[in-house]
């Protein structure tokens, strides 16, 4: 299985945010809601996205990829000061504090200050860690930006329409959407920027390391050592590790680890499975191997981590 693929097979968005904005000359718009991950669709004009010191600009059918939980800013100038901030749980407010939700609302998740021919963004934010697949964003910069044409309109034409409308089910068909629109997104990101700095998108590019890659990621529970794996590729040790982590850049053996560790990081969101359910599935030989690495990793019991996510999942969903 290829990392990619994770994303299908992990776990989804459940009840996403999702919303179309549309904004009149003039806007800035400060988001501090601290989300995971964010997919930004730039759909009519054009606007700016600022974060750490950076600018990006977005034009028509450009589509970024926003990593949190650290805030950034949407504008038609990078130099416009904010007039609106998003807090956590979607609040809206000025930046003295005052509550503009109502204010802006347009109808069924719209929203904004705009009418049609203004700048128009479609967003859809997973709200917990436990909804984005982290072994495939972790690769991933900061912002990632897909230029237009990698990411079909017409995918983006469907999402605007489902979020727009109020027939039944409608999360439902809004959140496979957005998982589409994220796959599309880093798929096509990750064939632009095939060297980009270390993990696994980087490593896809190397024939060998790719074949190491599926190996780890389709079967994390075998005890995979490095003389194994060079085996199963029939080349030496030597040459496996050099080209891992010239391509990587970390040892296999270090990849695997934290690939395990990531897994259990998700599967921690299913309350269903216990440690050592847990330890199984991501090839620990007991729950307290298991909880030994991850405490090293994570700095808490694979217990306190699944107590925080079901809190922050709570706080995010309340």
């Amino acid at each position: 299985m290829d990392p990619l693929q994770h994303v299908l097979d992990g776990p989804r968005a459940r009840g996403a945010f999702a919303l179309k904005v549309l904004m009149k000359p003039g806007w800035s718009i400060q988001v501090q809601d601290r989300a995971p991950l964010t997919v930004i669709a730039m759909i009519a004009a054009s606007g700016w996205l600022i974060a750490d010191g950076q600018q990006y600009r977005l034009e028509p059918g450009d589509v970024a990829l926003v990593r949190g939980p650290e805030p950034y800013r949407m504008a038609d100038d990078p130099a416009r000061e904010p007039d609106v901030i998003i807090q956590p749980h979607q609040e809206c407010t000025t930046p003295s504090g005052t509550k503009i939700s109502l204010e802006l609302n347009q109808g069924v998740r719209s929203w904004g200050t705009g009418t049609t021919g203004d700048a128009m963004m479609l967003i859809g934010t997973y709200d917990t860690d436990a909804e984005v697949t982290a072994a495939v964003t972790s690769s991933l910069p900061r912002i990632a930006v897909v230029p237009a044409g990698n990411v079909d309109t017409s995918i983006l034409g469907v999402l605007e329409r489902e979020i727009t409308s109020n027939a039944p089910g409608q999360r439902s068909v809004i959140d496979r959407l957005l998982d589409v629109v994220l796959v599309h997104a880093v798929r096509a990101w990750t064939h632009l920027n095939p060297r980009s700095p270390g993990g696994w998108i980087s490593g896809t590019t190397d024939l060998l390391t790719a074949r190491a890659l599926e190996l780890f990621h389709g079967a994390p529970a075998e005890p995979w050592t490095l003389e194994a794996v060079a085996g199963r590729l029939h080349v030496s040790r030597a040459t496996l590790a050099t080209r891992f982590r010239a391509s990587v850049g970390e040892p296999p053996m270090t990849y695997l680890t934290n690939w395990r560790l990531l897994l259990a990081s998700e599967l921690l969101a299913d309350a269903e499975l216990t440690t050592a359910n847990i330890a199984a599935k991501v090839g620990y030989g007991s729950p307290y191997a298991l909880s030994t690495a991850f405490k090293r990793r994570y700095g808490a019991s694979p217990t306190a981590y699944r107590r925080s996510k079901i809190t922050r999942h709570a706080a995010a969903t309340a």
